[in-house]
């Protein structure tokens, strides 16, 4: 009998903190050696020296998303989910949304009919919370909460799920006290419907005008406001895709005074800009997803905070709308106003390859970084460090073996997702995952899906507290300051 299920030879290996060289040996899923010379496996895969990572974690993707108002996203948990392997993520976290009027436990109950038995990769589920009602904040948060749910995303803009300040300030509250983890869609929702009735009021109704009903000062101010509830609370936070130099700014200036401030950004902030909103073949609706890309100065603002720290991870912010059909893009006609396109683009599969290619290969990032954005730190910060995110004994044996030896170019026709295009078209990139591992089983093989990669396989995890939420030692939240005073 083989003493390993699997073994990859002569790896070179990649972590957050170090590059090494040896065997990797795989048994009943996890990683079970890391050495020299190990023992015949059943099955040997020879990397000779290839770049091997963890697979990536996407903390930031929609899939079977109610959205509402006659759209709906491209991608169920079958397609998005074989998508997100041939790119090298081997887990997702995508959202159970909660909509107004109903319970946050029938919204989880509804995103397990539609997630049990599709997965191809291990998927564990973050909270949106659009109805805080008392029934939620006094039961059923903080029991979902205990049951592995372990963070949630709130938003400060879009009419039909956005929350005020206090319901911000007393989720926020709870957070603190059951140690679950707050993402924050930062955005100004009353700057953006005042420019919004402006611009379409005197015919600007152009897909290009989306960023002009953004601009970045709105994003900055909404940043700045999510900090201060933060601060205020003593609580951590995660502001999700950041797109531009005012909310960094508001992020830097916080962490540089010892706030545990978290920040995520996405490649359609790196590699898009407000023109592809306005392109000559006429579909600048491809582009419209909010924050909007900016421009190319910001852009390399973006890649100097992923390169000091600024930011913790990079996700995908995977919401694929198709351009064909009714119920994508187009849902309401396609000389709708610009604040009629349904939001998002598609980027599951294309993440990881994207940002090895112009993030390591090209000097902007080192190797270890790339390892802690794209996988290590996305499992500290929601709770699934205890067996995803890094090559380690005793781990999942959830691996990428990387292609840099080819160019190639991105095409629609190479990617797995279930919508019709890819904003990243043409792409020169110089990375791609050739192989790739899902608790030490083969799911993707030449950069394909494997034969025997079967849908239904991936697992759901329950989180654990997440490290990332947890507050500066020392330091008391507001609350326990205010119980402290005297009468």
């Amino acid at each position: 009998m083989a003493a390993y299920d699997l073994v990859i030879r002569e790896a070179k290996v990649a972590t957050a903190a170090d590059i090494f060289t040896c065997d990797i040996g795989v048994k009943g899923g996890k990683i079970a050696a890391l050495g020299h010379d190990l023992p015949k496996g059943e099955e040997e895969i020879a990397a000779k020296g290839r770049i091997v990572t963890p697979g990536g974690i996407d903390g930031h993707i929609h899939l079977s998303q109610d959205v509402g108002a006659g759209a709906e996203l491209a991608d169920d948990f079958t397609s998005g989910t074989l998508s997100a392997a041939c790119g090298g993520t081997t887990t997702i976290i995508p959202f159970a949304y909660q909509p107004r009027g109903q319970s946050l436990r029938a919204a989880v109950r509804d995103y397990h009919t539609k997630s049990d038995g599709k997965s191809f990769i291990d998927y564990a589920f973050h909270l949106i919370i659009t109805d805080p009602t008392t029934t939620v904040m006094g039961q059923e948060l903080p029991a979902l909460i205990a049951d592995g749910y372990t963070s949630f995303k709130l938003y400060m803009t879009y009419d039909p799920i956005k929350l005020n300040d206090r319901q911000i300030v007393e989720i926020l509250s709870l957070a603190r006290r059951e140690q679950a983890m707050t993402m924050i869609h930062a955005e100004n929702t009353d700057v953006i419907a005042w420019l919004t009735d402006i611009l379409e009021g005197s015919g600007r109704i152009a897909p290009k005008f989306h960023g002009v009903s953004r601009p970045t000062i709105q994003e900055g101010e909404a940043t700045h406001r999510a900090i201060s509830f933060s601060e205020l609370l003593e609580v951590p936070i995660l502001i999700v895709h950041v797109s531009s130099q005012e909310a960094v700014t508001e992020i830097r200036r916080a962490q540089d005074r010892g706030l545990r401030i978290f920040a995520e950004t996405c490649p359609q902030y790196l590699f898009l800009t407000a023109d592809d909103m306005d392109p000559k073949d006429g579909h600048g609706a491809a582009c419209v997803c909010s924050p909007p890309p900016r421009d190319k100065a910001t852009q390399e603002v973006l890649w100097n905070a992923i390169g000091n720290g600024t930011f913790s991870i990079i996700s995908s912010d995977h919401s694929p709308f198709a351009l064909k059909g009714t119920r994508g893009k187009f849902a309401f006609g396609r000389n709708a106003p610009f604040s009629k396109i349904p939001n998002g683009v598609p980027g599951v599969e294309t993440r990881m390859p994207l940002i090895m290619s112009e993030g390591v290969l090209k000097g902007r990032i080192t190797l270890q970084q790339y390892v802690a954005l794209t996988a290590t730190n996305v499992a500290k910060i929601y709770g699934l460090s205890h067996r995803k995110g890094s090559v380690v004994v005793g781990h999942d044996a959830d691996l990428v073996i990387w292609d840099t030896a080819t160019e190639r170019k991105v095409a629609q026709s190479m990617l797995h997702h279930a919508t019709d295009y890819t904003p990243y078209e043409g792409m020169t990139v110089s990375a791609w995952p050739d192989v790739v591992t899902s608790r030490g089983e083969v799911v993707v093989k030449g950069g394909e899906p494997a034969a025997h990669a079967k849908q239904g396989r991936g697992e759901f995890l329950r989180c654990e507290r997440p490290e990332g939420a947890l507050p500066r030692k020392g330091v008391q939240g507001i609350e326990a300051r205010i119980a402290a005073m005297a009468p």
